[in-house]
């Protein structure tokens, strides 16, 4: 059982969201706790706009993870959180996004809890929604998409990903996708995903290097399109509308 706290615990260990990137979009709680950590383990993706914000006499200490790298800097990242948590120390592990969204923020407080170390979750603004919303992609629209599911485009090995499960999603919205675009955007279009859907690759949302790139899913199948990640995936017809919403969020700041 998951525990979700109203106050830091002491000689704990706060699971904090560090949202998109941009550290206006941290929530007041996560600012709080930045403030107060002994111990700040934070993911590849936070920003350092937003470590700049934590105790600057907290103790950093960097948990980012590359290819192949998951399984066993995740175990030293248990034993880091047990270690300075059972030191009395309070620890921030920050992550980007939400805790609990792809960043095994669960398998932590499960870790935590089981070891009798309090934990408590801090929700944060999941890149999923922030990104293509800042990038004027809203992810539903009225008459046009009722429904988003968010995936991640990798999988462990021995759990395949079956796309053709998410065909009929009105909106795909595709975290860590960037190297399987193409074998992704086949399977979407061979289980019947219209081939000349509009696709959107946000690289870097919700920064100062945000840059989108516009396209079909027939394109990026074809291996026709280049990205950086880290970006996000998104497939729909709700992509037909960014132009218009870009439009109004410069009218509005004019």
């Amino acid at each position: 059982m998951l525990l979700a706290a109203t106050s830091r615990p002491a000689g704990g260990v706060s699971l904090v969201g560090a949202g998109p990137g941009d550290p206006d979009l941290l929530t007041l709680r996560a600012l709080r706790r930045l403030a107060s950590a002994d111990v700040v383990l934070y993911d590849r993706l936070v920003s350092a706009e937003v470590l700049a914000l934590a105790n600057p006499a907290a103790e950093f200490v960097y948990a980012g993870k590359g290819p192949g790298q998951q399984e066993p800097v995740q175990a030293e990242i248990f034993r880091l959180l047990l270690e300075f948590a059972q030191a009395g120390k309070h620890v921030v592990r920050l992550k980007s996004g939400d805790p609990l969204v792809f960043g095994r923020g669960a398998e932590e407080a499960e870790f935590l809890l089981a070891h009798g170390i309090p934990c408590e979750i801090v929700p944060g603004i999941s890149s999923a929604i922030a990104v293509p919303g800042h990038a004027g992609i809203p992810v539903t629209y009225r008459h046009l998409a009722s429904s988003f599911t968010v995936v991640t485009g990798h999988a462990r090995k021995e759990g395949r990903i079956r796309w053709a499960h998410h065909v009929h999603s009105d909106t795909l919205v595709i975290l860590m996708g960037v190297e399987t675009r193409a074998a992704i955007a086949t399977e979407l279009i061979a289980a019947g995903r219209n081939p000349h859907q509009p696709v959107a690759f946000i690289e870097n949302g919700c920064t100062s290097r945000e840059h989108v790139i516009e396209t079909t899913l027939a394109e990026v199948a074809a291996g026709l399109v280049e990205v950086t990640a880290p970006a996000i995936f998104i497939a729909g017809e709700v992509v037909r509308l960014r132009h218009k919403e870009v439009a109004s969020h410069v009218a509005a700041s004019a």
